[in-house]
């Protein structure tokens, strides 16, 4: 449920969506679509690969894969990791939807 109300509200922003229900599969779809994905929204708990594997994966795939890290928790140690590691943004829930509007704009700005 909550992957299909993000899905409508980014496409009500203007923008494309693929949706997974895991980080195993988003990997899966990062391969199949890569050149077709400008930016991959991650939350840090996800079923059968959290965001930081699913991450790092990623950037295994894909150097320059721009990645938005959404978590209910504060930047915790991991998701510092994380950051530190090349992800191009991070938002805490619950947000706004004008936040996490602003939040993908600059980060697709910064090509």
């Amino acid at each position: 449920m909550i992957i299909g109300v993000g899905k409508q509200i980014i496409k009500r922003l203007g923008y494309d969506v693929l949706t997974a229900g895991g980080g195993k599969e988003a990997i899966e779809i990062y391969k199949e679509n890569q050149d077709k994905i400008d930016l991959v929204i991650l939350d840090m708990i996800m079923p059968v690969m959290g965001g930081g594997e699913t991450f790092e994966k990623l950037k295994e795939i894909d150097s320059n894969v721009r990645v938005l890290l959404s978590s209910g928790y504060s930047l915790n140690s991991q998701a510092s990791e994380i950051m530190a590691k090349g992800c191009a943004g991070f938002i805490q829930k619950p947000f706004y939807i004008k936040e996490f509007s602003q939040k993908i704009a600059d980060i697709l700005k910064e090509d």
